[in-house]
């Protein structure tokens, strides 16, 4: 039996003093953003499913339209205001820099606010980690910026012939089994220093990209920051250099870069409900 008052579990409430703290929130963050030329877009809440950017589908709510081409609700915002802005308003303008406030979907009934921001055709890392780390400066927070490079993992799965999944589902322990002690040093590593310390003992294949990490993180303003160069992320869009922030184990935002259409973008997102968590208190 269903009372009248139960709403589906994954769902959200918003009232009375947290609602008004989330207005609060966007209307902040959403004045940030016009202030640096950034203007708003509103995607569909619904879209076919082909242009989902989740690895795995079985997250997917899915519906069917009146023809019977299956759609999705919204699961990700990235791909979808990037595909929007250059395929179906790129006649109509071409401006680079979007923000959006709204919810994202997963099954089966999971609703996610976020904030984001897509910076198209643009490919300093630097500048989208920097403007994430201003927010924080404006909601008066200091939580743990993790940095990762998409490629690193990729490069030690192909050419070492290591499951990827170590990566994905964070196995560490079967990678200690491994006993390479390269790969070793890089589950060590959580600063600059530490990462210019194993640089010159890594595989040339992997130095490249390490070298990447490094130097973007000579050009943060910002200081609460780890590295970890095994992370790797399950949206299937990032491809480069990653990043996620941390606090009380909840995630509250994460970006990096992609290509949108072969053009190399910037983006991130701001996770609205865990953020809502800390600024309750």
């Amino acid at each position: 039996m269903i009372f009248e008052h139960e709403i589906p579990d994954g769902c959200r409430l918003y009232f009375g003093s947290i609602a008004k703290k989330k207005r609060v929130l966007e209307n902040t963050v959403s004045n940030f953003f016009d202030a640096l030329g950034f203007l708003e877009v509103v995607t569909p809440n619904f879209s076919y499913s082909g242009h989902q950017s989740i690895d795995d589908e079985t997250k997917l709510i899915k519906l069917n339209d009146t023809d019977n081409n299956q759609l999705t609700l919204r699961a990700d915002s990235t791909l979808d205001v990037a595909r929007i802005i250059t395929k179906r308003l790129g006649r109509t303008t071409n401006h680079k820099k979007w923000f959006y406030i709204q919810p994202i979907f997963l099954y089966p009934s999971i609703e996610n606010y976020q904030i984001g921001c897509e910076w198209l055709e643009h490919e300093e890392i630097s500048d989208i980690i920097n403007l994430t780390s201003e927010i924080f400066g404006l909601l008066k927070i200091n939580p743990l910026l993790q940095i990762a490079n998409i490629n690193i993992p990729k490069i030690i799965s192909t050419e070492f012939d290591i499951p990827l999944n170590y990566f994905k589902n964070g196995e560490i322990n079967k990678l200690f089994d491994l006993k390479i002690e390269w790969l070793n040093s890089l589950i060590y590593v959580q600063t600059k220093e530490d990462l210019e310390k194993c640089y010159n003992f890594l595989p040339t294949c992997l130095q490249e990209e390490v070298m990447k990490l490094i130097q973007i993180i000579g050009k943060l303003e910002y200081k609460n920051v780890i590295i970890s160069p095994l992370y790797y992320d399950s949206m299937k869009y990032y491809d480069d250099i990653y990043f996620r922030v941390i606090e009380r184990n909840e995630n509250i935002a994460k970006g990096g870069s992609y290509k949108s259409n072969g053009v190399e973008s910037l983006g991130f997102a701001l996770c609205t409900d865990n953020l809502l968590k800390i600024l309750k208190d």
